[in-house]
């Protein structure tokens, strides 16, 4: 089980200390950000698009009332990062993955969000496990024999 102290909370995710003036700079405003989100899934397999695009709006609705400043910045800053390792162009999303999550950034998540990853998890083995050779039978294999 995983161990969160009041440390580990309040150290940065990045390797840089957060400053509130630069953050907020290179940030894009609520409705830019999520409509080049949005662009940005049309380069993505069709799969990967229709759960991205579903999640993207969903978190967006869902922080929509929100007023803390710092929590309006997290969020921001996040999306903006994960924007950023979003594959441009129409070529790049074909082979695009992902990348593996850091210990860190799990360890300080609430349970809340450990819940949310849950589900994500779930719902991205539903769409991308593997086909089993009965259900390729004559789409890619052919004609069956018998």
């Amino acid at each position: 089980m995983l161990r969160v102290t009041g440390v580990r909370l309040a150290e940065s995710v990045s390797k840089h200390p957060l400053n509130l003036r630069e953050a907020s700079a290179a940030l894009l405003p609520p409705l830019p950000l999520y409509r080049r989100i949005l662009r940005a899934h049309r380069h993505l397999p069709y799969e990967m698009r229709s759960l991205g695009d579903d999640y993207v709006k969903a978190e967006f609705r869902r922080h929509k009332e929100t007023t803390n400043k710092v929590h309006i910045i997290g969020f921001l800053s996040q999306w903006k990062v994960y924007l950023d390792q979003l594959p441009a162009g129409p070529d790049g999303g074909k082979a695009f993955r992902g990348q593996p999550l850091d210990p860190t950034t799990l360890e300080k998540m609430s349970a809340e969000q450990l819940g949310q990853l849950y589900e994500v998890m779930h719902a991205t083995k539903d769409v991308w496990k593997q086909a089993s050779p009965e259900q390729l039978g004559e789409s890619e294999l052919g004609p069956k024999s018998r």
